[in-house]
């Protein structure tokens, strides 16, 4: 079994492989000061509710955007799975042509997510739009190369501005509104946001087309927390929320 582990701002995403299938999924809260033993019992806990023995775990992959937490998470997994983990960075396997500027700069998900989009989807021009606390849009071209992309604030985010930055406004849940011109301020936030950050994805993916592509229309993925409640708003060719743990799958295989 593989175990794979996305750190992200907001929260911890695991998957655990079985072969090619992905037999369990699980998340926690990110908190940079958790220890390597709450860490360690939680991993161990989690997989003996669910019928697995951790004993079975034979690599593990995680990537990481919170740098205070690397420390206690490559410990737990020493301690408590007796193996060290692969983390996503510069210098190891990935299958991609980096092109960035400075590769040491790439947030560890946006590899993961090119990498296993490379995979899901070959030969074609990518467009990766990862929508979690931040929004990420990554292009990688038919040849594998990994150009860069854009970084915007994700939709939670946007909430978390508006009702901590005003002295009215307040926190909604992110759903797609009945009506795009709210009859109420819960509403009006709703569709502001949601429409605000479908009408940025749909900017940047046709200025990408253009700029990077020519005009060609890129094969456009939906990933992240937020990638299904987008679905029906026409942006992705494909919805695979589960991207980034099959391509830290994929750099265990490439790194063994």
């Amino acid at each position: 079994m593989l175990l794979t582990v996305d750190v992200g701002n907001t929260t911890i995403q695991c998957g655990l492989f079985e072969g090619e299938k992905l037999a369990l999924q699980f998340r926690r809260s990110t908190n940079p000061r958790l220890s390597s033993d709450e860490l360690g019992l939680f991993f161990r806990d989690v997989l003996a509710l669910n019928n697995f023995d951790y004993k079975n775990i034979e690599r593990i992959a995680c990537c990481s955007v919170v740098p205070a937490i690397n420390h206690s998470l490559s410990n737990c997994f020493r301690k408590y799975f007796s193996k060290e983990a692969l983390f996503i960075a510069a210098g190891i396997k990935t299958g991609l042509k980096i092109k960035y500027a400075n590769p040491r700069e790439i947030g560890a998900d946006r590899i993961a997510g090119a990498i296993g989009a490379v995979h899901a989807v070959s030969k074609k021009n990518l467009i990766v739009v990862d929508m979690g606390t931040a929004t990420t849009v990554d292009v990688i071209t038919k040849d594998n190369e990994y150009l860069g992309g854009a970084i915007l604030p994700g939709a939670s985010m946007s909430v978390h501005a508006l009702s901590e930055g005003t002295a009215q406004l307040p926190s909604v849940e992110v759903v797609q509104p009945k009506n795009v011109c709210g009859s109420s301020t819960i509403e009006a936030i709703q569709s502001g946001v949601f429409y605000g950050q479908a009408g940025a994805i749909r900017e940047l993916v046709s200025k990408m087309e253009e700029s990077v592509f020519g005009g060609e229309r890129a094969f456009v993925i939906g990933t992240g927390g937020f990638s299904r409640s987008f679905e029906s708003s026409g942006l992705f060719d494909l919805v695979l929320p589960d991207l980034v743990l099959q391509g830290l799958k994929i750099a265990l295989e490439l790194n063994q």
